[in-house]
């Protein structure tokens, strides 16, 4: 844990001349958080200081004398760390089928996005989505966006160009989800159907988006490293009209921390000209997507797929070849769904007596999701720290990939503790206020008096990601205490029964 002894001691001296105002001890409090040292998400250095919390906000921060409170309940914190909760800004998940997201709790995260990758809620409207959310009482704060491929379907383009009575509806689509409370839109350009989308259509929608001072969160053309730059560019001219955000930031093929660097540069130079542009990342050297990331653009469909094998398999046999063996070969793309989920693409087909290529011929495009380990761990271990990136989990309580439920944990564990590559506070202000501020989360994110009581208390030293590609349901160990909304989530270790998170609305704030 990498904390700055000297400016600790001067902010605690500092506090500790704040004499209590009289009207603390003629107040009820909820709770009484005393001992702990305050990393409040903001990157500042820690401090030491007792929080009070009434209802759902926090009420006070600073020196108090606890023979003067009226107060419900007490925690001491001495020797521990008090956070605020994590904001995941890139999750998935549907709280509809599984809101108690013990694999987000666990791990710190007390507030997700959802809404990702082009892809929203399948709901006739969002004001119906938000109510059903509602009534099943998730047990985090869930914020969403609308996904640019839902709506795109939605407006009749499908597959083609769209029209411009197609285009001016998904205008209408995405405004009427901006005002009922969605944060901003989501984009999904390698799949089906953002793919097909021009740089004309997105920044039309994005200008929308930027008028109802929402974020675009963009799953890039592609990640690879020939083409990043150019899907970087694209991304960057929607920035004319609102601020932007490349979604799990990785470079496919990519080598090394000064390859890191150069696309850490690129996206500044943006920043230097006006974009607001950030990026979340998550630190693992796999991916998770569909099998369908290695079939080509005019074969991602199961029509299309059908199609080509119709036409001659020859042409998408040799794409394939080529395509495996550039993301490192078929031991290293590992199924998490449908038949083969815990195999790899050699061990299945080594089980089926078929080459690697000719299992995937016959499985299709949307046959299954997997890992693909096609990431440099130097690179993306330097993109974690770059400026404007916060962390996320890309992940879900049923994925089968760890980051579903070590992310978070494994940031402190990884790169604090081990690596020391990132001191605590800017790793908690990278899994906190950064993520607030860039979707537009206010009153969350940091620990400051009238903010939302979303908190964590925790020893750092002992919190692990225990999650692995074998294991990747298990939980995370190590936040004893997850507060959310000013309810105690999990207390001493232990999960409580209720669940206190609630749908947060970009319109109601």
């Amino acid at each position: 844990m990498v904390l700055c002894r000297t400016s600790l001691v001067v902010a605690s001296l500092f506090i500790g001349l704040i004499v209590s105002r009289p009207a603390l001890a003629q107040d009820m409090w909820d709770w009484h958080i005393y001992g702990g040292t305050i990393v409040d998400g903001t990157g500042q250095e820690p401090y030491q200081a007792d929080i009070l919390i009434r209802g759902n906000q926090i009420g006070y921060i600073g020196k108090v004398d606890p023979d003067t409170l009226r107060v419900q309940k007490r925690v001491e914190a001495s020797g521990k760390i008090v956070s605020p909760g994590f904001i995941d800004p890139h999750a998935h998940g549907n709280p509809l089928e599984t809101p108690e997201f013990r694999n987000f709790l666990a791990m710190g995260v007390t507030t997700i996005l959802l809404g990702q990758d082009g892809s929203s809620p399948a709901v006739g409207s969002l004001d119906e989505w938000f109510e059903k959310v509602g009534e099943v009482r998730p047990a985090l704060n869930i914020a969403v966006l609308t996904g640019h491929g839902s709506i795109r379907s939605k407006a009749g383009a499908g597959r083609k160009n769209p029209t411009e009575g197609e285009l001016q509806e998904m205008e209408q689509l995405l405004r009427t989800d901006l005002k009922a409370g969605a944060f901003g839109m989501s984009t999904g350009l390698e799949y089906v159907p953002g793919l097909y989308a021009g740089q004309d259509e997105l920044e039309r929608l994005a200008e929308v988006v930027g008028a109802h001072d929402g974020v675009v969160m963009s799953h890039l053309r592609s990640e690879d490293d020939a083409e990043i730059e150019v899907s970087l560019d694209e991304l960057a001219a929607q920035g004319k009209y609102a601020a932007v955000h490349v979604s799990h930031l990785k470079v496919v093929y990519g080598k090394g921390v000064e390859r890191a660097e150069e696309i850490l540069d690129y996206i500044e130079g943006f920043r230097k000209k006006g974009t607001r542009m950030s990026a979340d990342m998550y630190p693992y050297s796999a991916s998770y997507t569909g099998i369908g990331i290695v079939f080509p653009d005019w074969a991602k469909t199961r029509d299309e797929w059908k199609n080509a094998l119709h036409k001659g398999p020859e042409v998408l046999r040799s794409y394939l070849t080529d395509k495996v063996a550039r993301r490192n070969g078929p031991a290293s793309i590992l199924f998490g769904s449908g038949k083969y989920a815990g195999q790899t693409l050699k061990e299945a087909a080594g089980q089926e007596g078929l080459s690697p290529v000719d299992l995937l011929l016959e499985m299709g495009p949307q046959s299954a999701s997997a890992a693909h380990f096609v990431m440099d761990r130097e690179l993306q271990d330097r993109i974690a720290v770059g400026k404007g990136v916060m962390i996320s989990s890309d992940g879900s309580p049923t994925m089968r990939h760890p980051r579903g439920y070590g992310s978070f944990a494994k940031v402190i564990r990884y790169y604090v503790n081990e690596k020391e590559i990132l001191s605590l506070e800017e790793a908690i202000h990278k899994m906190s206020g950064l993520p607030a501020r860039t979707a537009g989360l206010t009153g969350r994110g940091t620990i400051a008096t009238g903010h939302k009581a979303d908190l964590l208390i925790f020893d750092p030293e002992k919190v692990s990601d225990r999650a692995t590609f074998e294991n990747p349901h298990q939980e995370a160990e190590g936040f004893g205490w997850i507060m959310v909304n000013g309810q105690m989530a999990r207390e001493g270790g232990t999960f409580m029964d209720k669940r206190w998170g609630r749908v947060l609305s970009r319109s109601a704030r």
